[in-house]
């Protein structure tokens, strides 16, 4: 088998925040937005937002009302902690640092080497309009993991 994943779905306190948000940042990622698509069950308080790439999809779930007052922590049981994307090189993402500074996003870490997780590994941290951690890293994957 080869792991492949299809589809993520992250669930986000105000959607149409986070959909302004994910219009800029995808596409600085390859996303096409004319791919984009929305779906609602309003018998489950379920809005969705799906961005697709040839690769995998990407979509932004409505949380339900009875959830609204719960405080987020990615260090809770089940949640998201933070997801990864990988570039072809440091110069990539010192590019991409550059255009998501420009975005409402809080920078957590600006790119750096991180020799703790493996000599090349270059990253920076940052988190989304709904306080989701993201990462943007180039190393090579291929030494360490062939």
């Amino acid at each position: 088998m080869q792991p492949i994943i299809d589809h993520i779905h992250i669930t986000v306190e105000d959607i149409k925040r986070a959909e302004k948000f994910y219009d800029q940042l995808l596409p600085l990622l390859g996303f096409d937005l004319s791919l984009k698509e929305y779906d609602s069950i309003p018998e489950h308080e379920y809005k969705i937002v799906e961005y697709h790439h040839h690769n995998f999809s990407i979509g932004l779930v409505s949380q339900r009302e009875a959830y609204k007052n719960e405080k987020m922590s990615r260090r809770k049981a089940g949640a998201l902690h933070h997801l990864a994307f990988h570039v072809d090189s440091p110069a990539e993402v010192d590019s991409l640092y550059l255009k998501i500074r420009e975005l409402p996003a809080q920078i957590i870490h600006s790119p750096q080497y991180y020799p703790e997780y493996c000599s090349d590994y270059y990253a920076l941290f940052f988190k989304d309009s709904e306080g989701i951690e993201y990462e943007i890293v180039s190393f090579d994957r291929g030494h360490y993991f062939p």
